[in-house]
């Protein structure tokens, strides 16, 4: 997911060089989304593990 949101970030970036403004801030906006999805994701992964007694890493 982390990826994606990557793939989304440089997207956005080279139609902000182009001057797309409309298709950069959608990309943007969507790398922002899959970033901040991810983020809970691992938190909750962290929080899980460490419920059943695993070290996080």
């Amino acid at each position: 997911m982390l990826g994606w949101a990557l793939a989304f970030f440089v997207l956005a970036i080279v139609a902000a060089a182009f001057g797309f403004g409309g298709i950069a801030g959608a990309s943007a906006g969507i790398a922002q989304l899959l970033f901040f999805v991810f983020l809970a994701l691992l938190v909750v992964t962290f929080l899980a593990r460490a419920l059943r007694g695993r070290s996080p890493l």
